[in-house]
């Protein structure tokens, strides 16, 4: 019981915090139909300067950091974000209502990471003054990618698979299928332009140039008396605009299989507890922080709302919007932002932070 009473003590506590609390009053002011609304290029603005600062500062630490420390917990992102995509597109397509192609345009989706929802954890830990790697948000590419490709790829073979099976049955089909031995050469290609393009995506370029200028530049003083003072302000109007979204989000979803209210709801749980089982693995195999775990197990409980969406719209175009967007917006992220405290919690009882 002590137990339980010490998790629902700091999960009211985080609730109090500025992040959760700007998310839940935009989720309040959309739920009473308030015509607040933030110009999108504001918001695009916002989202860069968060990205750049979250790059920049995983240039700067990587610049002195111990290349072992580095790469086990990159390997292990990696290794979460394509747990994620293959147990959650295994999981919605065996449910009603749920094609194969959704599913995994959802499950990369959600194996892919939030850049709000790390900043997010990054903002708690800071504000508890828990300490953390600070080329923590170096490993969000390794997630992030690691995940959409997947995704993107097993859809493609998928469908691919099943033109094929269509062809086979028809007249003439044997011989089709007989000269199409080009397939290997055909799924490299189509891997090659899928990272092509998630390198290229908005998101993904602008943390890249952020860590690469920390890396290869001296960008510190610039660093610390703009980026870093910007941080929380931006980051307050940001879970605002993710609050007022993710409530219109949910009117979504009553157009799809209820199996993705579920999914929104139980996943991100799912996927932080994956991620915070491979930080634990992570600390003892490196002392990896108790601060590095919970962001961790933060990326993995996330869904990508920046990078992820236009990547998988430009790559799986037959798969419905309104089933991954939906479910990643209007129910995964906040659940992923609130579930913050959890982590915290658990990270301090095991690890002690």
């Amino acid at each position: 019981m002590d137990m339980i009473a010490d998790i629902l003590t700091g999960f009211v506590a985080q609730m109090q915090k500025p992040t959760l609390a700007f998310l839940i009053g935009g989720m309040v002011l959309a739920a009473c139909g308030s015509k607040l609304e933030i110009p999108e290029p504001v918001y695009k603005f916002i989202v860069f300067l968060l990205l750049m600062k979250v790059g920049l500062g995983a240039g700067i630490s990587v610049r002195e950091a111990n290349l072992f420390e580095l790469a086990v917990p990159a390997v292990a992102a990696a290794m979460v974000g394509i747990a994620i995509v293959l147990f959650g597109g295994q999981t919605l397509a065996r449910l009603r209502g749920v094609t194969q192609m959704d599913a995994m345009a959802t499950a990369g989706l959600f194996g892919a990471v939030s850049a709000s929802t790390l900043a997010a954890g990054m903002a708690m830990l800071d504000e508890e003054g828990i300490a953390y790697e600070g080329f923590i948000g170096a490993l969000y590419p390794f997630m992030d990618i690691a995940a959409l490709v997947t995704a993107i790829v097993l859809a493609r073979l998928s469908a691919e698979r099943k033109a094929a099976a269509q062809i086979s049955t028809q007249p003439g089909g044997a011989a089709v299928l007989a000269g199409g031995g080009g397939h290997g050469a055909g799924n490299a290609q189509m891997v090659r332009g899928i990272l092509v393009d998630t390198f290229r995506s908005a998101a993904i370029s602008a943390l890249l140039l952020g860590l690469a200028l920390g890396i290869l530049a001296r960008p510190d003083s610039v660093y610390e008396s703009f980026y870093d003072i910007l941080f929380r302000g931006l980051l307050s109007i940001l879970m605002l605009i993710m609050g007022m979204e993710a409530w219109s989000r949910l009117s979504e979803l009553r157009r799809v299989a209820h199996a993705y209210v579920a999914y929104g709801l139980l996943a991100p749980l799912v996927h932080g507890a994956l991620g915070f089982a491979a930080g634990l693995l992570v600390h003892q195999m490196t002392g990896f922080s108790g601060g590095g775990v919970v962001l961790l197990a933060v990326m993995a409980a996330s869904s990508s709302d920046i990078s992820g969406p236009p990547t998988l719209r430009g790559a799986l175009p037959e798969a419905n919007p309104s089933a991954y967007v939906g479910t990643s917006t209007g129910l995964g992220t906040p659940v992923a932002i609130l579930s913050i405290p959890l982590w915290i919690v658990l990270a301090d009882m095991l690890i002690g932070v």
